[in-house]
C-alpha cells in the first residue's frame, strides 16, 4: 500500500508539471488530472494555481465537507505543494483519521470535527487561526453551500471550488432554502435535493468579486477566481468558459440503496419539492419552473453528444 500511494503520488506530480506547461486552454477540463481528488479536480487547481501565480504569504487553503480526507480536493494540494490548511468536517473522525494517516505531522495541516453553518463558519476558521487572503477555498457540504458561502467574510480567497448540483438545472439562481440542520440524506429520499444551481453559484460569485471560469467534466464542482486574479490571466489563457451538467448517478430508493437513475429523470425525483431564487427571495416548486435546462443541457443531460 505504501508503495502504491508513492507511484500514485510521483505520477501526480509529473502530471503536475505537464499541466503547469500551458500557458492556454480551450476550457479548465483539458487540464483535469485525479490523484486524490474524486473527479480531475486536482488538476484544474493546479494549473489555475499556476496561472494565478498565488504569492507564498497565500499558500493556505481550507476545505469544508472532506469525511476522512483521503478523497478531496486539497489533498494532492497539501501534498504536493506543501501549502498549509484547514478542514472542517461534521464528523467527529476526521481529527483521528488525519492523525492516523500521518498528515497531521508531515504537513501543517488543522484538521477540526464541526457541523457547519453560516452562523458558525467565520468562528470556525478565525478561531483556527486562519483570516485574511488564502490561496484556496473549497465547499462540498451537500446542502447549505451557497448560503455558507454567501455568510462566509474572514477570509478573503483568490481561487473558490463550489460544488452546485447540476439536477437544478443552469437557467435560474435557486438553491434549497437555508436551513441550520439540513441534511441531503434527511431532505429527500432520492438523495438529489441539496444544494445549489450553477446559476445561483455564479450570480454569488460576480457579487463577491470573483469570475466563473468553468467546471470540471464530471459536473458537480465549479471554479472560481477573484477578479484581481483573473483579470491577469483569464482573457488570454481561457478560451472557452463552460458549464456542464452531471451524467453520474448518484440517486436512491427509499432503502437508501442506488437505483441508478440518470439524466432527466433525475429532476422529476425532486420535481415537487420547493427550492429558493437567491436574487428575488422567491420560493417556488421546482415543477412550477417553466425551463430548467438551456437547450445544450437538456441534450447532455438526456444522453445526447453536446456535452464537452
Amino acid at each position: 500500500m505504501w508503495f502504491m500511494g508513492e507511484s500514485l503520488q510521483l505520477s501526480g506530480r509529473m502530471a503536475s508539471w505537464q499541466v503547469r506547461d500551458k500557458t492556454s486552454v480551450v476550457d479548465v477540463q483539458e487540464v483535469e488530472f485525479r490523484v486524490s481528488s474524486q473527479w480531475g479536480q486536482d488538476g484544474i487547481i493546479d494549473w489555475l494555481i499556476e496561472r494565478a501565480q498565488v504569492p507564498s504569504a497565500a499558500r493556505t487553503f481550507i476545505e469544508f465537507g472532506v469525511e476522512d480526507y483521503r478523497q478531496s480536493n486539497t489533498r494532492f494540494l497539501l501534498q504536493n505543494r506543501n501549502w498549509r490548511g484547514l478542514i472542517l468536517d461534521g464528523d467527529p473522525a476526521i481529527v483521528n483519521a488525519v492523525k492516523s494517516d500521518g498528515l497531521a505531522w508531515r504537513y501543517d495541516l488543522t484538521a477540526q470535527a464541526a457541523f457547519i453553518t453560516r452562523d458558525n463558519i467565520n468562528g470556525l476558521i478565525s478561531d483556527a487561526g486562519f483570516s485574511g487572503e488564502i490561496g484556496l477555498l473549497s465547499i462540498d457540504i451537500d446542502g447549505n453551500d451557497y448560503w455558507v458561502w454567501e455568510a462566509l467574510h474572514v477570509v478573503r480567497p483568490i481561487l473558490i471550488i463550489c460544488e452546485y448540483n447540476a439536477v437544478f438545472g443552469d437557467l435560474h439562481s435557486i438553491s434549497t432554502p437555508y436551513d441550520e440542520h439540513f441534511s441531503r440524506t434527511k431532505a429527500h429520499t432520492s438523495n438529489l435535493y441539496f444544494g445549489a444551481s450553477i446559476a445561483a453559484l455564479c450570480s454569488l460569485a460576480a457579487k463577491r468579486g470573483y469570475r466563473f471560469v468553468g467546471t470540471n467534466s464530471a459536473g458537480n464542482d465549479a471554479f472560481f477566481v477573484r477578479e484581481d486574479y483573473a483579470s491577469r490571466f483569464v482573457g488570454g489563457s481561457i478560451k472557452r468558459v463552460t458549464s456542464v451538467p452531471s451524467r453520474f448517478r448518484e440517486s436512491r430508493d427509499d432503502k437508501g440503496l442506488n437505483n441508478y437513475i440518470g439524466g432527466l429523470e433525475r429532476l422529476r425525483q425532486v420535481s415537487a419539492l420547493s427550492v429558493i431564487n437567491v436574487e428575488t427571495g422567491d420560493m417556488v416548486a421546482i415543477r412550477d419552473l417553466e425551463t430548467v435546462y438551456s437547450d445544450e443541457w437538456s441534450v447532455a443531460m438526456s444522453g445526447g453528444t453536446s456535452l464537452p
